[in-house]
């Protein structure tokens, strides 16, 4: 019963500390705000988590978690397949917040020193890998554009990412789902019907 209860007090400064990064940005949030949201003191909150990087660490394995069910592909056995890829940004779609905060981490990553930059460098190799699985799965070692998965699957990334960014400045322009089916349909090639007169 203990257990349980400390595992869903954990799942709740997790939720608070996405919220206030969202809004804060990484450097703006405080363990003390977090600690506020979910009516903790802040020695509270140092009992699950004690160090503001380590509550940091967790939100980003959690969030890869949930979006890879815990698996990180990198293999052929392991690859995803496309369509689930669309699935996956759709879902995206739904949680803003969450999408919000990892956006906010991974552009803050990029200065130096940030306790986040080993996370992310880590994990852009792991799914470069499992891009690169998911492709030659579907297509083999050569993309119908003549790519090899392998650069096919740094671009498949990079529209991934910057499709959040372009999604959370202005929503209302921009169909993330829709975009992201646009692109698939780029990956795939012309298709084999008739030409439109």
């Amino acid at each position: 019963m203990a257990r349980a209860r400390s595992e869903e007090r954990r799942a709740e400064i997790m939720r608070a500390t996405l919220e206030v990064i969202a809004e804060r940005g990484y450097r703006g949030a405080t363990l003390g705000a977090v600690a506020e949201r979910v009516g903790l003191t802040q020695q509270g909150l140092l009992h699950y988590f004690p160090t503001k990087e380590a509550l940091l660490v967790a939100v980003l394995e959690d969030r890869d978690r949930w979006d890879t069910g815990g698996g990180r592909g990198g293999d052929e056995e392991g690859a995803w397949r496309l369509e689930l890829l669309g699935s996956l940004v759709e879902y995206n779609a739904m949680r803003p917040v969450i999408v919000q905060t990892f956006s906010a981490l991974l552009g803050e990553s990029v200065t130096e020193d940030h306790p986040a930059r080993e996370f992310f460098t880590r994990r852009y190799t792991q799914v470069r890998a499992g891009m690169a699985a998911t492709l030659r799965a579907e297509y083999g070692d050569t993309l119908p554009g003549g790519l090899s998965p392998e650069r096919a699957a740094v671009l498949l990334v990079a529209v991934m990412d910057g499709l959040q960014y372009q999604w959370l400045l202005d929503p209302e322009a921009v169909d993330m789902p829709g975009a992201f089916g646009d692109f698939l349909g780029l990956l795939k090639g012309p298709s084999d019907g008739p030409e439109a007169p």
